[in-house]
């Protein structure tokens, strides 16, 4: 086991890492303010789990395996940029769209917001490098796997608390307004930072 005295600090990192502006973070305030909570959280979990996906491939050690094969790596790289210019396109469309915004302006089934939150993580493969490096950095050599575990499980639970968090906070009443007011500006704000988002997965070598 790994003192919590060493392991706070590495879970604080792990929070800001978490909560910094990407593509599962701009999909989850976009659901949360154009959808509701539920959406949200439905995109929140979807990119969780997605998480857990590429923790678990780091964590027994298949990482190496997929490194050892890269065309696997580009092709999610390349589906995963094709599905954010699709992101873009659609708020880029709602940013033009005439007429008044109502408060769901993202009426979609959940299940729908959910596989948007995980494709968007599965098909980004260079999570599996932050998860390497961390299992690699944290875990000390000769560790027992028991401390595999811990730390793997202590920042899922961050990544599920700070990504829970931020689809409440932007589901409530006075952002859902201030989304009414400046819709567009904020679809439009969306659709260029998703399509920054696919050319940045699209252009980064992952090995």
């Amino acid at each position: 086991m790994i003192p919590f005295s060493d392991l706070w600090p590495i879970l604080l990192g792990w929070a800001i890492a978490v909560g910094s502006p990407g593509p599962a973070i701009l999909a989850i305030v976009g659901a949360a303010m154009g959808g509701g909570r539920a959406n949200g959280f439905a995109v929140s979990t979807g990119v969780w789990c997605g998480s857990v996906f590429w923790a678990l491939l780091a964590g027994f050690g298949l990482g190496a395996a997929m490194m050892a094969h890269a065309w696997v790596l580009d092709a999610l790289r390349y589906i995963g940029a094709g599905y954010l210019l699709v992101l873009a396109i659609k708020s880029a469309r709602a940013a033009m769209a005439k007429g008044e915004a109502k408060v769901r302006a993202v009426n979609e089934p959940l299940r729908v917001s959910f596989l948007k939150g995980l494709t968007i993580h599965v098909m980004n493969p260079k999570a599996i490098l932050f998860w390497g490096a961390l299992f690699a950095v944290v875990i000390p050599e000769g560790a027992e796997p028991i401390a595999l575990l811990q730390v793997g499980a202590s920042c899922l639970a961050v990544s599920f608390t700070v990504m829970s968090t931020m689809a409440f906070a932007f589901s409530t009443r006075f952002i859902a307004r201030g989304y009414l007011r400046l819709h567009r500006v904020f679809e439009g704000a969306f659709a260029a930072l998703f399509g920054f988002a696919a050319l940045k997965v699209l252009t980064a070598k992952v090995v």
